[in-house]
């Protein structure tokens, strides 16, 4: 959260806590039902906003955290086989830890089933089990049925009875901010940048050695255990359980309070769950009046006011509301988006000046922000690696096919890559270098033939494990997290460089490791020319200095095999020259490059060695003039032009 956002949003928290002992006991009610539904929609936004998974289905997780305490708590026979008395203070506690791990059990098998599906068939699976799970709550005797379940005591610890609605909302609300601070602090790590990619960037995300799957269901995991942490406390705040709070109408309104509030902020699902609950409330009890008869009129109006919002704030009122309060925090000095602005300006200013571009080519490591000792011992240690022998193959590809049905985008393509060399791949458009490309990096996999990296054989493994071995690689089309910074993009590159897991981050004990991670992003942002933008959202930037984004990102994973696809597209003369500066710095690093180009000056006068493709196949392969001088070449570039072979 920028100043803008957390100004406002502390001063109604410390209002409210201040005026909790004073509210009325109906709006202390409602304000506990706020929260409840918040804590649900916080999970919605982390699951559906930024992870890119829509869900249907949360409030059947609500309902297993509230029946599990329910039966844990009514049950005396149950209470004695776990060795409590019946009206042990520890039974609610238990109650939320047994609802907790059958939740987790649960969302763990639901997600390894649904989450392979994309399009509408992942929503509509999760609207099928919400709508079982429901079901099953109904028809189970000893849950209560459809008649429901009744006597549930209250939370409690020794010396200490939240019997009523302001004692058992301070725990609520206090429960609420506390998963709303851990869930900020994962966003703000490395394993949150991990979770942004899962919505766009998945292919990408899976090149910088992201589990992308392990960490779908991380996040569908988590977000079911807050709507159990939520039906948990509903249970033993109505102390009276049945189905009803659980189907599927209530899911679609948690997913309406996430998208309405905001579904990329963690904020915005309590201002979508205080809206859309004080707008339930209010209609319930206006329209009867307004009308003289009562009914469901209230849906009506509910929805038609829904389109209207989503239509309005497609992005949601929370983003809305931090521009307005950023303006009026802001006044007298230039808002962001002039401050963004101005670096893009300053970012393409640098770009464009030669001097300045090749001078941060080589920028040492000493240059990056200045640390604690033990911050920069660990980054002494993680940029100290030993380098390859010149004579030693990185990649090794032979006789590499790809079909895609009767078509053949690769015959039998044999090429292999030393340590300390610039590789070029090169041929007119449809050749089919791109598909190599992904079949040596691990998004695809060859029909035929192998691919080792590094010594090891490759073919058939998922590309994270390519990164792991050493690879890192661009994209043809370019692939960033555009309404992140440049610096959180690039910091994405060093995911594998890393240990702390989420709990760490939550927690914030990963700052150490992270503080040496972003700091040597920012080295590669600057040897890439492009310091001044490092703060700026990177779908601002022209098409050309995205790429160059790129290529800092995979730098940052200190790759010992460097694939970039078609990096020099879009990029102005000057840049281009700082550019070869850059991959003759790190050629001289013993760094491997593979790299696919149209711009046959860039090339030849960069590449030690040549591969040239046409139709799928090896034409010709040798050194730039050896293959200037390929007559099958010069065919292929269309009626033998030898002078736009010529390097300048």
């Amino acid at each position: 959260m920028n100043g803008s956002g957390r100004a406002p949003t502390i001063a109604a928290v410390a209002a409210l806590a201040l005026a909790w002992p004073w509210l009325p006991d109906f709006t202390v009610t409602l304000l506990n039902y706020i929260g409840l539904y918040a804590m649900v929609a916080v999970g919605l936004v982390l699951l559906t906003g930024i992870a890119g998974m829509t869900s249907f289905g949360q409030a059947a997780f609500v309902g297993m955290g509230a029946y599990a305490t329910g039966l844990v708590t009514t049950s005396p026979a149950l209470a004695g086989w776990l060795g409590l008395a019946p009206d042990s203070v520890w039974l609610p506690w238990l109650g939320l830890v047994i609802g907790l791990v059958f939740t987790a059990a649960v969302a763990w098998l639901l997600g390894v089933i649904t989450l392979r599906l994309s399009g509408h068939y992942l929503p509509l699976c999760t609207i099928a089990w919400g709508l079982s799970l429901y079901f099953l709550f109904g028809n189970l005797d000893f849950l209560g049925g459809h008649t429901g379940m009744g006597g549930l005591p209250s939370i409690s610890l020794p010396g200490i009875t939240l019997s009523t609605p302001r004692t058992l909302g301070v725990l609520i609300w206090a429960l609420l901010l506390a998963v709303i601070w851990g869930l900020h602090n994962l966003l703000d790590s490395r394993s949150g940048r991990a979770i942004r990619a899962l919505k766009s960037g998945r292919v990408m995300a899976e090149a910088m050695g992201v589990d992308t799957a392990r960490d779908r269901i991380k996040v569908f995991i988590l977000a079911a255990l807050l709507a159990c942490l939520s039906g948990w406390l509903y249970a033993h705040m109505q102390r009276f359980l049945n189905p009803t709070p659980f189907n599927l109408n209530v899911s679609i309104e948690y997913l309406f309070m996430a998208v309405i509030g905001g579904a990329g902020h963690l904020w915005g699902a309590v201002l979508g769950a205080t809206l859309i609950t004080l707008l339930k409330q209010y209609l319930q009890d206006v329209l009867p009046r307004l009308l003289g008869a009562t009914g469901n009129f209230e849906v009506i109006v509910f929805g038609a006011l829904m389109l209207l919002a989503l239509q309005r704030f497609p992005d949601g009122l929370w983003p809305t509301i931090t521009r307005w309060t950023g303006r009026l925090h802001g006044a007298g000095r230039p808002d962001a988006a002039s401050a963004s602005a101005s670096a893009s300006a300053s970012a393409s200013a640098s770009a464009s000046a030669s001097a300045s571009a090749s001078a941060s080519a080589s920028i040492p490591v000493s240059a990056a922000p200045s640390l604690s000792g033990a911050a920069k011992t660990d980054a002494a240690i993680a940029t100290t690696e030993t380098l390859p022998s010149p004579d030693d193959v990185v990649l090794q590809a032979r006789d590499v096919t790809r079909r895609f049905g009767g078509l053949v985008a690769n015959q039998r393509i044999s090429l292999d890559v030393r340590a300390g060399e610039i590789h070029a791949l090169i041929g007119p458009n449809g050749a089919g270098k791109s598909t190599f490309f992904n079949m040596i990096s691990g998004v695809d996999t060859p029909t035929e033939g192998q691919v080792a990296l590094r010594g090891k054989a490759m073919a058939g493994q998922p590309s994270r494990r390519f990164a792991r071995l050493g690879l890192a690689r661009t994209f043809q089309h370019v692939r960033l997290l555009g309404q992140r910074t440049v610096l959180d993009n690039v910091a994405l590159g060093a995911h594998l460089r890393g240990r702390r897991g989420w709990i760490a981050s939550m927690l914030r004990l990963d700052r150490r490791e992270e503080a040496v991670l972003r700091a040597d992003a920012l080295r590669q942002i600057e040897r890439c020319g492009l310091r001044a933008a490092a703060q700026v959202p990177a779908s601002a930037l022209p098409l050309g200095q995205q790429r160059i984004v790129e290529i800092a990102r995979a730098l940052a994973g200190h790759p010992r095999l460097l694939l970039l696809d078609e990096p020099a597209a879009g990029l102005r003369h000057l840049e281009k020259r700082a550019l070869a500066e850059l991959l003759a710095q790190l050629r001289a690093e013993r760094m491997a490059i593979l790299i696919v180009e149209h711009d046959m000056e860039f090339v030849m006068n960069l590449a030690d060695r040549i591969t040239v493709l046409d139709f799928g196949q090896v034409i010709s392969r040798g050194t730039p003039a050896e293959v200037q001088r390929d007559p099958a070449v010069l065919e292929a570039y269309l009626g033998g032009a030898a002078d736009e072979m010529e390097p300048a």
